[in-house]
């Protein structure tokens, strides 16, 4: 995608000249020769971010380099599917757990790149390493339907679940779900336990924090039901209104938490997101614009600004936030066939299931999330 297509659009007012290209180039310039995608130069990569990165390459047409994105993950995958909590330099930088959101994100960015590219032998490629993945992240999900975050170094789960890492599970349920279809392997239990999720998501609240702090300072744990479709329509728009003030800047964005006067910008670019599902452009529009003041010279964007301070904290450009620029951008102004991913919920026929059993499971998910 280049920006002339932006300009065609009628959306250049939500992008500053250059801004697909130049959001690439950093990006591209932080991947190193392996195909990883750390934070930031001298950083490490997790796969949750190093997802999130490669899918901004695949927005901005450069599919070969997150291509070798998307290699890199595979070929460090570990026998049980997972992967570690964080790589440096060619070797495992954290051992201590492997999460279970980070290790589901991959069926994301696997479809995302497809949904882009119409490449299905990039599907049949990396199939092994997304049914691998899924497998490995509903092995740990309870029998309430929540799914535990991490598991640690001796394989023993961490028996508790976060609403931010289980949404972006949902999600990431969805794109695995809609590989298999497309490709035509049956996998009637992915396609149960992303109900059950959803489920635990919208009715079993008790289910979720039970072991620590509660996370709801987190201003993830309040939009992220919303952009990965545990919540839609009314039930959307509602969850958006009563945290709105809590956690939005007006003219600075959103915050992380809502005790610090810290305004981050790949959150406020989820959030963005979200209000574009909850049927909100307009508002996601105004949010976004006020953006690009965070990008510097090379591309990158920073990562949050302390307002109190007038500060820009850490002193950071992110992969991540990078990406999260790009795939807001998308969700807004719909620059490839990806830009409904965040969204909406589309759930592909199966041909190998019983087309039936698979709408009625869809159908009975959808009336539940409306509230």
């Amino acid at each position: 995608m280049n920006d002339l297509a932006i300009t065609r659009s009628g959306d250049a007012a939500l992008f500053p000249l250059g801004f697909v290209r130049n959001s690439a180039d950093y990006i591209l310039s932080q991947q190193l020769e392996d195909g990883s995608i750390p934070w930031f130069e001298g950083g490490y990569a997790d796969p949750w971010d190093h997802v999130e990165a490669a899918m901004g390459l695949s927005i901005a047409g450069e599919f070969a380099a997150a291509e070798r994105a998307y290699r890199w993950l595979a070929d460090i995958q570990l026998q049980d599917g997972s992967w570690w909590a964080a790589y440096k330099d060619g070797a495992v930088h954290n051992r201590e757990r492997r999460e279970s959101n980070f290790v589901a994100y991959v069926a994301t960015g696997i479809w995302h790149h497809y949904l882009i590219t119409d490449d299905v032998n990039f599907l049949h490629r990396y199939w092994p390493t997304v049914d691998k993945a899924v497998e490995f992240v509903l092995g740990l999900q309870t029998e309430h339907g929540e799914i535990h975050w991490a598991v640690d170094s001796d394989n023993v789960a961490r028996e508790d679940a976060l609403i931010t890492g289980c949404s972006s599970i949902y999600k990431s349920l969805e794109c695995a779900i809609n590989i298999a279809c497309t490709l035509g392997y049956s996998r009637p239990h992915w396609l149960s336990g992303r109900v059950a999720l959803g489920a635990a998501l919208r009715e079993k609240p008790h289910r979720f924090d039970r072991t620590w702090e509660s996370k709801a300072r987190f201003s993830m744990d309040w939009f992220y039901p919303v952009l990965t479709g545990v919540f839609a329509g009314s039930a959307a728009r509602a969850r958006l209104r009563k945290k709105w003030d809590e956690f939005v800047v007006a003219g600075l964005g959103c915050r992380c938490v809502n005790d610090e006067p810290w305004v981050t910008v790949a959150e406020s670019c989820e959030l963005t997101m979200a209000l574009v599902a909850a049927g909100e452009s307009g508002r996601a529009a105004k949010l976004y614009r006020g953006l690009h003041r965070w990008q510097d010279c090379d591309g990158g964007y920073w990562t949050g600004y302390v307002y109190r301070d007038k500060a820009i904290w850490p002193e950071e450009k992110t992969t991540w936030t990078v990406g999260a620029m790009l795939l807001a951008a998308d969700a807004l102004a719909g620059l490839t066939p990806a830009r409904g991913l965040f969204t909406s919920v589309r759930l592909v026929s199966d041909p190998a299931q019983d087309a039936e059993s698979v709408d009625c499971l869809h159908q009975l998910e959808l009336s539940g999330s409306q509230g």
